[in-house]
Parts: C-alpha cells; structure tokens; sequence
C-alpha cells in the first residue's frame, strides 16, 4: 500500500494498512530546513503501544542538536520577523492544506505510535488544521495602540515585537494536534521555533517537519525529538531562546519554571496537569450529567487528557443513581485494538505509563474507604490496555486517587450535602485547570462559575474547547492562556515609543 492510497482508510484494496506500512522507513529531525540525523548517531525505538512491537527507530536528538537548531532559527529569525504578518498568515494556511491533505497517513501515524483509536486521531488532525486557519485569519488583529498625551506636539504609540527564537515542548497525548497548532501563533506572530515533540510520540511531529520544509524557510521551524533531561533541559536553558512553552505535568512544569530562570530572564508559559472536578447538584438533568462524565474524562483517548474531569461530586441524593450509571456505560465500552474503528478505548501510551496508572488501581482496590464500580482489571494480552475503572468514596474523598493526577481512565466518585461542601471539596487542591458544572438552576450555576479556582469552567457541559476561547489553568495547572488572541499576544513584547515633532 501506498501513503497516497490513505485517503481511504483502509487504503485501496479495502483492507486497513499496517505499522511497517505506515512508519517502518527512515526518519529525520529538521534543522535549519534540512533532514539531519542526530549529531551523536544515536536513535531510540519506537514501540507500538498496541501490542508492545517496535515498529521504527527515530533520531535521539541531543544538547548538540538544540543548539545546532537554535543556531538556525536565530539565523532565520530576522529576516522571518520582517515578513509581511500576511504572508506568514499564508504559511500557515499552506501547512494547515499539507497536513489537510496527509490527514489519514497522519491520523494513522499518531494511533500507532500513540495508542488512540483511529477515529479519534482522524479527529486530532481537523483540530490542527483549524487551529492553523484560526489563527492565520487574526493576522491583522496582531496590532498595537496610541495613546493620548497632553502635549499636542507628541503622540504616543506600541509595537508588539517578536522574542526571536521560542522553544516550544509538547506533550504525548495529542502528537499532531499539539505540534501543528502549538506553533501556530508564536510563527504568526514573527517568531522563529524549535519544537521538541514528546519523546514516547515524535513521530508525527517529524513527518510535520518533511510537510513544512517547503513551505517555510529554512530555520523558522525546527524539530528535535529527543529526552527532556538532555534535549528539553537545553531547550529550557538555552541562552539564545528567550521564549519558553510547555505543556505537561505540573511536576516537570515547576522543574521547567526552575531551569529557565537559573539561566536567564525568560517569559515561561505554562498548560499544566489538573485533577478537575465535575459536581452535579441536586437539581441536575441526571442522564445529561452522566453524559457529561463520561464526555469529560475523556475515555477515547484513554482519559489521558489534562482537563479531564476525573473527580465526580455527586449530591447525596443523587449519588447511588449517578454513579452506577457512569460505571454501567464505563463496563459497556469496547476496549481493544485502536486500528479498529469499532473500538472505544485503546492502550496507555507506554509501558512506564501504563505502570504508573495501575499503581494507582492498586491502591484504590486496597483502600477499604473505596468501592470499586467498574473495571479495576487490564487485558491479558500484549499491549498497555486498562479497563475504564471508577472507585466509590461513600463516606466522602480522601487518600491519593482524590489527590493526585492519574492521567489515565481512572474515575473516583463522592458525595456532598451542600453547595458549600461541594465548591469546598472542588477547590481543595493545588491544581485549577478545569471543572464542570451540573444544574438547572441559573444562580448556582452562576454562583459555582465565580466560586470555582480554575480556569476554564463548563456548565451543563464538558471537555469541549470553543474556538477562541483562552484555555489554561490557575494554581498549579499553570500560567498563560492558549487557543485564543491572548496565545497570539503572548509571543510578542510590547514596546512603547514616544515622539515629540
């Protein structure tokens, strides 16, 4: 089978293409607009998380690799700054065509290296592509202001200047989405990027690269797979690379904050873990509440997912009907192979993962204050795969399940008695990136909307981004807002100029 034949997704004689067809060939990283292999000759396995197979091996870039990229993309970074906003508008509108037109090559790139059932890959490519056309057409919104002086011979104006070279680190659950449009509006905004792709997933990011080599400039994008404490540690401390951006755990997120400020003043963003909490109040439309829970952790690509809302505050009267209910849909999905388009719910990224969330199971089948609802158990065969699992707490939350960011599709489950005791309860902890809402009463849902700590809030809804709408987190989960004009503004410094005449 041929990449070409992709736009069929079981390519042309109708049956469904393999892995070697897919990613069994030679990859490279993209530095300064060329293909290169990593300066020491290094590589790492690419493991398909489905059945543990390697499929492919990939460059292991290194310090040596970050700083032959930042050397490019410092190069290019003048001339690309002086590029009309409307021309780099363009650029991105061609790179949102490429990867439009590679899409089911890319979708199923990105189930094979990642784990995500196919349809829901099919799903990341479109997300990229209209976040690239998004931001492409606030071009001419990238503006400064005048501002009034008292003397009639002077005026008063800002420019908003690119940093020059941002280095950009992404995460594993989203490999396409994350790399294409992450680097949307620091390009847009006259920036040039180096981009380090999550090393479990690269692979996408690096066929991004072969797609934009042709349709930016040597230097502007640059891409360097490869591990955080060698490739990401350089990136961050890098003293040409004044512009950082994150997205990952909390843990690494402060370790990132750390790095960047020892080694020189940087303006650091950062999109964060959460442990979000979805609370249904008493009044609540029961079956579109248990929609929304399953909607909100995100169980088609394995409740891997930072705004999943992976704590449900039930009021007491609703409790015992809401949370069998979330936990006979959780038993019915389809866990198995993500290349079927039958399937529901696919592997754990990697086996390190895969260990962490059923530590995390463990100790929710020791805990005699949890109940156990559905799952609890992995399959019995090769592969990363978790069955959905949802834990009780009858007698209220508590211990690490309730606590800690599991990032895997574990739901724990508690009651409440009042509004108070549920906006306690949501905002007990150090994360603030999502919550949802459940009501039919307009002042609680206005009410819970002011009192929730976090930083993007749903009411009779869940885990949807609206086009435009600033994402990002609050306490722990974060600093920076992503996916609206505040993105675009945060990869520009305003300068202030006064002129007398």
């Amino acid at each position: 089978m041929r990449i070409s034949e992709l736009s069929n997704p079981y390519g042309a004689t109708g049956a469904r293409p393999t892995a070697g067809e897919i990613v069994d060939r030679p990859w490279r990283m993209l530095i300064g607009g060329a293909a290169t292999e990593a300066a020491s000759g290094d590589t790492m396995d690419v493991i398909n998380p489905a059945d543990e197979t390697v499929v492919t091996r990939i460059p292991l870039g290194g310090a040596a690799d970050i700083d032959a990229a930042v050397e490019a993309a410092l190069a290019a970074a003048p001339a690309w700054a002086a590029t009309s906003v409307a021309d780099r508008a363009r650029a991105l509108v061609a790179l949102a065509e490429a990867i439009e037109a590679h899409g089911e090559e890319l979708a199923w790139t990105d189930t094979i290296d990642n784990g995500s059932p196919i349809g829901v890959m099919r799903g990341d490519f479109r997300a990229a592509v209209a976040e690239l056309r998004y931001f492409a057409g606030l071009a001419l919104q990238l503006r400064g202001e005048t501002i009034p002086v008292a003397d009639h011979d002077a005026f008063d104006y800002t420019l908003r200047d690119p940093f020059g070279v941002v280095g950009r680190i992404v995460p594993w659950n989203h490999p396409l989405m994350f790399a294409a449009a992450r680097i949307a509006a620091p390009l847009l905004a006259g920036n040039t990027v180096v981009l380090k792709p999550a090393e479990a997933t690269s692979l996408s990011a690096l066929r991004l690269g072969e797609l934009a080599a042709g349709l930016v400039p040597p230097g502007v994008l640059n891409i360097v797979p490869g591990l955080g404490p060698d490739a990401g540690e350089r990136l961050v401390t890098h003293p040409d690379v004044p512009r950082i951006a994150f997205t990952g755990s909390s843990a690494t997120g402060r370790r990132v904050q750390a790095r960047a400020a020892s080694a020189a003043v940087k303006t650091v963003t950062l999109e964060l873990g959460g442990k979000n909490p979805l609370i249904v109040f008493a009044d609540a439309d029961v079956h579109a509440a248990v929609d929304g829970a399953m909607a909100g952790m995100n169980f088609t690509w394995q409740g891997q997912s930072c705004g999943s809302t992976s704590r449900l505050l039930v009021h007491s009267s609703l409790f015992e009907e809401v949370v069998t209910e979330v936990g006979r849909r959780m038993d019915a999905m389809r866990l198995g192979d993500p290349a079927d388009p039958a399937t529901d719910i696919g592997p754990l990224v990697s086996a390190e993962h895969y260990r962490k969330v059923t530590s995390y199971i463990r100790a929710g089948l020791s805990d005699p204050a949890l109940r156990l609802v559905a799952g609890g158990s992995a399959l019995h065969r090769p592969g990363y795969y978790v069955r959905p699992t949802l834990f009780s707490a009858p007698a209220g939350p508590s211990g690490p399940l309730f606590q800690e960011e599991i990032f895997g599709p574990v739901l724990v489950a508690a009651p409440f008695e009042s509004y108070d005791q549920a906006i306690t309860e949501a905002n007990a902890l150090p994360y603030g990136l999502t919550a949802s809402v459940w009501t039919t009463d307009l002042h609680t849902a206005m009410a819970a909307a002011r009192d929730l700590r976090a930083g993007y809030v749903w009411v009779n809804a869940s885990s949807a981004h609206i086009p435009g709408a600033a994402f990002g987190g609050v306490k722990n989960s974060g600093v920076g807002r992503e996916e609206g004009m505040q993105e675009l503004e945060s990869y520009t410094q305003p300068k202030n100029v006064y002129v007398r005449f």
